[in-house]
């Protein structure tokens, strides 16, 4: 396979996941009292969203990085 035709591959299956989770989720810990031995900690959990014309633009990318390196091959 073409290192052209793997980049599209490549693309496509992140933008697929882009499109399917549509964001990062991850936890964070933080303190929230600190007296002393005694400590409050609390999970909280923050998103960064990835927005939907990323995904496309990425499926886009590698459907036309597949194409073009098809079509280089038979040239």
């Amino acid at each position: 396979m073409k290192s052209t035709a793997l980049a599209g591959v490549l693309l496509i299956v992140l933008g697929v996941a882009a499109l399917v989770y549509q964001g990062i989720t991850y936890t964070k810990r933080d303190t929230i009292v600190n007296f002393g031995p005694a400590h409050v900690e609390a999970d909280t959990q923050h998103t960064i969203p990835v927005p939907p014309i990323i995904g496309i633009v990425a499926v886009a990318g590698g459907i036309y990085l597949v194409v073009a390196g098809g079509r280089k091959a038979a040239i």
